[in-house]
């Protein structure tokens, strides 16, 4: 089943429940892909949606970041649900060890040799591992690996 029918499925599930805290994020994702599709006139695939929701899921952890520095708990609560909701259609998260498999691999299929090599290697990692780790992790743990 693709990821848009499996969102439009949640979300008809969460009205019938009336479970308001579910149905305002799935219905934020549906919007945003929606308003994607007509910008950039396209109807997006699997890896789209999952682009999308990678990009919710960040802006709703820096706000939650911001909330909590801020002393706002209750609204670091309501981002903190919103994550919750949307990560559990975002793909099966990498291991550790699946990352450092996936870093090495990279590092070899583009004999990278040091630091200037960082964006080859980021860009066969970016395809395989979006929506799945967080690429800011990723990175600094490709810098390490570059530099030692």
């Amino acid at each position: 089943m693709s990821l848009l029918l499996t969102l439009k499925d949640a979300q008809k599930d969460a009205m019938k429940a009336k479970d308001k805290e579910r149905l305002k994020p799935i219905r934020m994702v549906l919007a945003a892909i929606k308003q994607r599709e007509i910008d950039e006139q396209i109807m997006l695939d699997d890896d789209g949606i999952t682009a999308v929701l990678v990009k919710l899921v960040k802006q709703r952890r820096d706000s939650y970041t911001q909330y909590i520095d801020a002393g706002r708990e209750d609204l670091a609560e309501i981002e903190a649900n919103e994550i919750k909701a949307l990560e559990e259609f975002l793909p099966q998260q990498l291991s550790e060890e699946e990352i450092i498999a996936l870093i090495d691999s990279a590092i070899a299929d583009t004999n990278a040799a040091g630091m200037q090599d960082m964006g080859k290697v980021m860009g066969v990692i970016k395809s395989k591992a979006e929506g799945r780790a967080d690429l800011g992790k990723i990175s600094g743990l490709i810098k390490q690996r570059l530099t030692a």
